[in-house]
């Protein structure tokens, strides 16, 4: 009996390792569990949802800066809780929302050449969730749009009315 053996384009792939200095290590991932990643890339920055004392901080890296991250690198901090998903805007890579624990959502404005001391006065500050903002996502096409929703754990249906669309702010600095 003839035996049939599928092809497969991938059976000449083989993995590398990356080098250290070409990776970053040593970067205190949060460990809070929530349906997000816990990072955000743009075409300059790379953005790290971390553990922190007090409240919700996130490390904003340029990308070329790979390799060792010292514990005293400046991070963005301002939240009272952990912060819970983070996305930077399409339209301008030096702005960055972060949704929270403490049911706020902070616009965040990154400087030209990365954060040199730590950031803690947002732009701007969206109130209005009555329970922790798990998601946090920018229009892909329309400019300044940011859409936050909380879950509220009973039915999506329900839900669907707490979704906060956050339409023609307008900020300079945006």
């Amino acid at each position: 009996m003839r035996r049939v053996v599928r092809q497969s384009k991938f059976r000449h792939v083989f993995g590398q390792a990356v080098k250290n200095d070409q990776c970053y290590d040593d970067i205190r991932v949060s460990r809070v569990t929530w349906d997000s990643a816990f990072c955000a890339v743009n075409p300059k920055f790379v953005a790290i949802i971390i553990e922190a004392s007090g409240g919700g901080a996130f490390l904003v890296l340029p990308l070329h800066k790979t390799g060792r991250i010292d514990k005293s690198y400046p991070t963005v901090c301002g939240h009272t809780g952990p912060v819970l998903d983070i996305d930077w805007c399409p339209h301008n890579d030096q702005v960055i929302a972060s949704g929270s624990e403490d049911c706020t959502v902070m616009v965040w404005q990154i400087p030209e050449n990365g954060l040199v001391t730590s950031m803690s006065e947002p732009v701007v500050i969206l109130e209005g969730h009555s329970k922790r903002v798990g998601i946090i996502t920018w229009h892909p096409t329309a400019r300044n749009i940011l859409l936050s929703a909380v879950l509220c754990g009973v039915d999506w249906t329900r839900c669907c009315s707490s979704v906060d669309m956050i339409a023609s702010h307008h900020c300079d600095s945006f």
